[in-house]
Order: structure tokens, then sequence, then C-alpha cells
């Protein structure tokens, strides 16, 4: 009998469980993609075959994983978390762009793979050209792909990072960041009760765009988008074909909004009382910043001559978002002068709540930030004073500062850095600065001709894409969650 190495023994060990969590992801990713083929198989469309063999390589790939790692205990440690954690969205994403590669649009393998991940971290920026010809299963796979990572994000949101304890997220930890087999039930029912809330909001979504005077296949794909603020649309001009329609504008920035709301919150809205969403501070900062800059460029569209409602319906609808980090637009607003192109840029930092689908910096690291700074300020005028820090009514420990600090540091040198890296290939400032800051934010469209509103990421190099692949990555999982990997550290025992 072989022996085997103690330290391969135990690879295998560690590993096993990870891989077998992987190959039900994978499961899922083909399972999803039968709707898609089924649409496809009814109409004719030769597409059809590129999803049948894409199903057969992915749900060939899962069974193999699963038969391997037969009889394994999925009992899973903060270093495993870590690796699951990163490898199922670069696994995922790469199983899903099988039906791009192998498909009408036949992209080469770094749009497909930059697409599908755009799609899967809820960036929403893409590479496709001519999305209103392409066939209505690819439609849906591309709202599919944001709708499965926007599931995926409320989970990790709620259940692993905190668990994790990544940049600041302990703060919102609940029973459901516990991974002891003691609260592994609760955790299921909390992630089963924001799934069903997830699912919910969709089909309402739905409903509502096919009465505004969607399509059936527009109102399916652009619901999916919306409450996992993807931004994928059926359009070229994306929410621009909507211009002239301003309920579904509007109806798109309410579900944009609730998408970037916290899921937890909504459960307990449904139990207790929908009170419990206001008294959030979470809640609150982020409907105040939206409220203030809505007014503030409403205002100054006005003074440029265009009527209040129509710049109300189209400053909400934009500044929504890219502040959820939803990516769709209904006008090139980098055309509306540069205040307007200034704020923008700024917003695009922003982000959503804690727990939700949407990316950035997350409103809750601002208002710490903001209550680090008044407590600084106070300590230097009462330097003897001893002043407690509160954030929604629980106290600020070290761990949490200290997780904010860390991950607003490196998340703005991750800017930098690839931003660098653009500039590097040739592209020019403004194209390189705001791709890079869309890519890490998970917002989508960036500034100027290129990959603005109104332009699309297929012109750029392919060693760019790879760039922004990565940016969308790491700012998905939230920066730390990747650069622990890197560390010599994690690998020793």
């Amino acid at each position: 009998m072989a022996v085997i190495h103690p330290r391969i023994k135990r690879s295998l060990v560690v590993s096993a469980p990870v891989v077998r969590i992987l190959a039900v992801l994978l499961g899922v990713l083909a399972t999803l993609m039968i709707a898609p083929l089924g649409i496809l198989t009814l109409e004719g469309d030769p597409d059809r075959l590129a999803f049948a063999l894409s199903i057969a390589i992915v749900a060939g790939t899962a069974c193999v994983m699963w038969c391997v790692t037969h009889g394994v205990e999925i009992l899973l440690r903060p270093r495993q978390m870590f690796i699951l954690t990163t490898l199922s969205w670069v696994l995922v994403s790469a199983g899903a762009s099988l039906p791009l590669i192998l498909g009408a649009p036949q992209l080469s393998f770094t749009d497909a793979v930059f697409e599908s991940i755009s799609a899967i971290t809820t960036t929403g920026s893409t590479v496709l050209v001519g999305i209103d010809d392409l066939s209505d299963g690819l439609k849906l796979w591309r709202g599919l792909m944001q709708w499965l990572g926007g599931i995926g994000i409320i989970v990790m949101a709620i259940a692993i990072l905190p668990f994790l304890k990544v940049g600041g997220m302990r703060l919102f930890q609940t029973e459901s960041s516990d991974w002891s087999d003691k609260v592994l039930p609760r955790a299921g029912g909390i992630a089963k009760a924001s799934g069903a809330i997830y699912l919910g909001g969709t089909l309402m979504a739905m409903v509502a765009y096919y009465l505004a005077g969607m399509t059936p296949l527009d109102a399916v794909v652009h619901a999916m988008s919306s409450m996992s603020t993807g931004g994928f649309a059926n359009s070229d001009a994306s929410f621009g074909v909507y211009h002239d329609r301003p309920l579904i504008l509007w109806l798109a920035s309410f579900f944009m909004l609730c998408g970037a709301l916290p899921f937890v919150l909504f459960i307990r809205a449904l139990r207790e009382t929908p009170y419990v969403l206001w008294r959030d501070q979470q809640v609150r900062g982020l409907i105040g910043v939206l409220v203030v800059v809505i007014l503030g460029l409403t205002a100054y569209r006005v003074a440029a001559g265009v009527p209040i409602f129509a710049a109300l319906t189209q400053v909400a609808f934009n500044v929504i978002s890219v502040v959820t980090t939803t990516g769709y637009a209904s006008a090139d607003y980098t055309q509306w002068g540069p205040l307007v192109v200034a704020a923008f840029f700024y917003l695009t930092f922003v982000g959503g709540c804690s727990g939700s689908t949407s990316g950035g910096m997350k409103i809750f690291r601002f208002q710490i930030g903001a209550i680090m700074l008044f407590t600084q300020l106070r300590h230097l005028v009462h330097a003897q004073g001893v002043f407690a820090q509160r954030y929604n009514g629980q106290p600020l420990s070290d761990e949490v500062v200290r997780g904010v600090i860390a991950f607003s540091f490196f998340f703005f040198l991750t800017i930098a850095g690839l931003a660098l890296g653009l500039a590097m290939l040739g592209l020019d400032l403004v194209t390189a600065l705001s791709g890079a800051a869309t890519a890490v934010a998970n917002v989508g469209p960036g500034l100027g001709p290129i990959i603005g509103p109104a332009g699309n990421f297929s012109s750029l190099p392919d060693a760019a894409k790879w760039l922004l692949s990565l940016g969308m990555l790491m700012g998905r999982l939230e920066i730390l969650t990747v650069l622990v990997l890197l560390t010599p550290t994690f690998w020793r025992k």
C-alpha cells in the first residue's frame, strides 16, 4: 500500500470539503442553464447546442468532484472558508462563460471570462456589442448569471464575511455568522429566509415591469438584474430604450434600492414591524445621501433648462443606479456638465448597505469613519477624555475599527494599482482611473467616451480586461479575502 506524505494527506483532508461544496455550486450552475436551453429548444435556435454542451461539461465536472469526495464530512474551518470564498467565484465564473464562448457571440476566452465575471460579481460591465440581436436564451442567461451572483453575495455578506472578520463586517455578526454545529440550523434558516425574500422581490419586479409595458423576456431579465444590483440589460442602450417611459424608470429605481438594503432587515420587518428598516443607521445614511445628491443634481439640471419632472426622473434613476452599484444608464450623464461628472465619479465609491447585493465601500464604513474622525477631534480638545464609540446601538470594538481601516486602505490602494496598470497599457487617465474604480466597486460603467454610460469595454486590450476582471473579483470578495491567500503565513500550519 502506498504511503502518503503527511503534508499531502493533510492538504487532501483540508481541500476535500471545499471540493465537495464547489461540486454543489457547479451543479446549481448547470441546473440554471436548463432554462435558457429550454427556450432555445422551443425556438429552434442554434444556440441550444452551446447550452447543451455547456451543461454536459459543468455537470460532468460537478459529478466527478462529488464522487471523488464521497463520504467527506463538510465541516469548514476559517482557512478553508477563505479558500472556498475565492474559488467559488472563480470556478462558477469560468463555468458560466462556456455558453458565451460556444454560443452565437462566440466570444474569445478573454471576453467570455470578463463578461461572466462581470455578471457573477454583479458588476455589469460588458464587452458585448449588438445585445439587442442576441438570442433569447443568451439574454436570459446574462440575467440568470447576475441573479445567481446576487444570492451568493447575500449569503457571503450575512454568514461568511462576519465569521472571517473581514473589513469590519464583524459588526454585523448574527447567529448566521457562526459556523459551529450549535447554530448551523439557525444559519440555514436565515439563509432560506433571505433567499425567499430575494426570490419574492424578483417576482414582484417581473410583474411590475411587465405591467409597465416591458416584454415578458425583458421583464424577467431586468427584474433579475435589478434585485441583484447587477445592471445587465437587453439592449446596448441599457435603460435608454425606456428614457421616455418614466414609470419604468421609477420602478427600476425602487427595485435597485431594495437590492441595496440589508436583507436581514427585510426578515425582521416582516416578522416585527417595517420601522426596523428606518431605525437602522445604514439605511438612514443611504437614504440621506441619495436624497441630498438627487435634489442637488436635479436643481442643477433644472437651472440648465431641463423640465423639473424629467430632470428628477433621470437624475434619480442614474444616481440610484450608481450608488447601489447596479450600473444601468438611461442617459449619457457625462454630457450633463463637469459638476455632474465629478459627482458621479465620487458616487462610484459609495455602495449600498452591508448584507445587500450592492458593492462599493458600503455606507457603514463611511459612517464609522465619520465617528472615528469626530472622536479624534474631541480628543484633541479633551486629551484625557474617554469617549464611547457606538454604531447602530453597538459599541465599536478595536477589531471592527481595524477591519474598517484595513479594508479602506486596501480598497483605494487596489484602485490606484489597477489604474496604474491600465495606464501602462496605454489607456487615458479618465478611462484608467474610472475603469479601476468601477471594477473594484462593482458599479459597471466608467467615465469617458470609451467605457462611459454610452460605451462598453469591448475595445480595451485583453490585458486590461484581465486586470479589470481581477479588480471585479477582489472588490466583490471585499479585497482582504483574496489578499490573505497571498500571504505565506496563511499557508503555514
